[in-house]
């Protein structure tokens, strides 16, 4: 199996490293250049979009994550980590800044606050016919998709909740604490088939 990193500055680096584990993934937590450099493909976690931001600068990863997208590597990006790939951000705060390399426009924290968090089944065709069971956390919303970008997934107001780019994942909920393993699996192959 290919070695894979997961970004672990803030958020639930913790249930991404175990559900890629339990998949036989080789998983390198990422905090520093050195470690971004030895892995595949990178999973951003959620957790808070502004604080990975402000950490990846500070920590020196903001640039070689940028340039690794560039470069086509794989990349898996959950709630925060779908904000992280946004080419561009609605109800960012000042000076918020992102990786970018998703053609998407994307709303942070559409669902509300803490208290408006929700599970629900998700509808995504690439996955098969079984749903998704998804916990949306203070997610985004995917607001306008570019013509780069394809559609994975709407809920049933239509609102975007998962969308692919090339080597690029990126949904608004959390499939590792729910325990639905199809998109890391997805991402998996994604790195596997790259090396």
């Amino acid at each position: 199996m290919p070695r894979v990193g997961v970004l672990a500055l803030q958020g639930d680096v913790r249930e991404h490293v175990a559900m890629l584990e339990r998949l036989g993934a080789d998983v390198v937590r990422v905090r520093r250049p050195e470690e971004f450099a030895a892995v595949d493909g990178l999973v951003i976690p959620g957790g808070e979009s502004s604080v990975i931001d402000k950490l990846t600068r500070i920590f020196s990863l903001a640039e070689p994550i940028r340039e690794a997208i560039g470069r086509g590597m794989p990349m898996f990006g959950t709630c925060a980590g779908l904000i992280m790939l946004a080419d561009r951000l609605v109800d960012a705060i000042d000076g918020q800044q992102t990786f970018g390399g998703l053609d998407v426009t994307v709303r942070r924290n559409a669902f509300g606050r803490q208290v408006d968090s929700f599970e629900g089944q998700v509808q995504v065709p690439a996955l098969g016919e079984d749903p998704v069971h998804a916990a949306f956390i203070r997610g985004p919303v995917v607001e306008k998709v570019g013509p780069d970008a394809t559609v994975l997934a709407a809920l049933d107001d239509g609102s975007v909740v998962a969308v692919e780019q090339g080597s690029l994942l990126g949904i608004s909920f959390h499939p590792e604490i729910s325990g639905e393993s199809r998109f890391h699996e997805r991402f998996l192959r994604r790195v596997a088939a790259q090396g």
